[in-house]
């Protein structure tokens, strides 16, 4: 692992392999850790490198980082100058990893290669869950990280996501401290779905000459099946049985289907 300064924020940063880089970003309430099933099956024929974003993981905290989409694309862009990258590169983004890539890819699509869309959103036409939208919500949000204990945690995400194993839950709590919770809940405060109006067109364009493979787990709580197809991706591969977190369910079956698209789109 290493550490590079982006925006003022120390970003750590773990890369494996050698070859073709991959830039993967994760979702919430996650770490780069939630990539390393996947990195290990990708690491003899890429470079895999994966971040925690601002205030997650072990990157610094992210309290006044602009959550504007124009600045989630201008960080993606430092990050990989500051990696020394040389685009066009790879990107797989999950969750709210995907505002940060797509914003990114929008802006700048003479620096991407190939795409991996996984279980995100990037439409104005989304409606928050449950969670979102106490998230979103002054004074409940925070009171709702002060009953979120370790036994709490594991319980709902154990019956809101039964592919998950019991160990892969507690990973993920184990990240799960101040800095993240505060970063939580400034990104859905500012996330307003109606944001993306523009955005979603001009992310089409730029998947009709980039491209692009959307792998959704359809039993995804959060995100509705309906919008993987939204993308206007050359290719959508549902996983009926999937869930929110294919990269933990399915990570051999993803990484080979991830390689396919980046060896075609080299």
């Amino acid at each position: 692992m290493t550490t590079i300064l982006v925006q003022g924020i120390e970003i750590n940063v773990i890369t494996a392999g050698a070859g073709a880089p991959i830039l993967f970003l994760h979702g919430n309430p996650d770490s780069a850790q939630v990539w390393d099933g996947v990195i290990e099956h990708l690491q003899a024929n890429f470079r895999c490198i994966a971040i925690d974003l601002p205030g997650f993981g072990a990157s610094g905290p992210g309290d006044e980082f602009d959550v504007s989409l124009e600045n989630l694309a201008a960080f993606v862009d430092e990050v990989v100058d500051a990696l020394k990258l040389e685009p066009p590169i790879h990107l797989v983004v999950h969750d709210i990893g995907g505002p940060f890539g797509l914003a990114w890819a929008v802006r700048h699509p003479q620096r991407v290669r190939g795409i991996g869309i996984l279980n995100t959103i990037f439409s104005s036409d989304y409606r928050w869950h449950f969670f979102g939208r106490i998230w979103r919500t002054p004074i409940l949000g925070e009171l709702s990280w002060l009953l979120f204990n370790r036994w709490l945690f594991t319980l709902v995400m154990q019956k809101s996501n039964p592919r998950l194993t019991r160990a892969q839950i507690q990973r993920t709590y184990d990240n799960f401290d101040a800095p993240m919770r505060r970063m939580i809940l400034r990104f859905y405060r500012a996330a307003d779905p109606e944001d993306f109006q523009g955005w979603e067109e001009e992310l089409q364009t730029v998947l009709q000459q980039v491209p692009a493979w959307v792998l959704w787990g359809d039993q995804d709580p959060y995100i509705p099946a309906r919008f993987a197809d939204q993308f206007g991706a050359q290719q959508v591969h549902h996983v009926p049985e999937g869930g929110h977190w294919l990269m933990l369910e399915r990570p051999q079956w993803m990484a080979a289907t991830l390689a396919d698209l980046f060896v075609a789109a080299s």
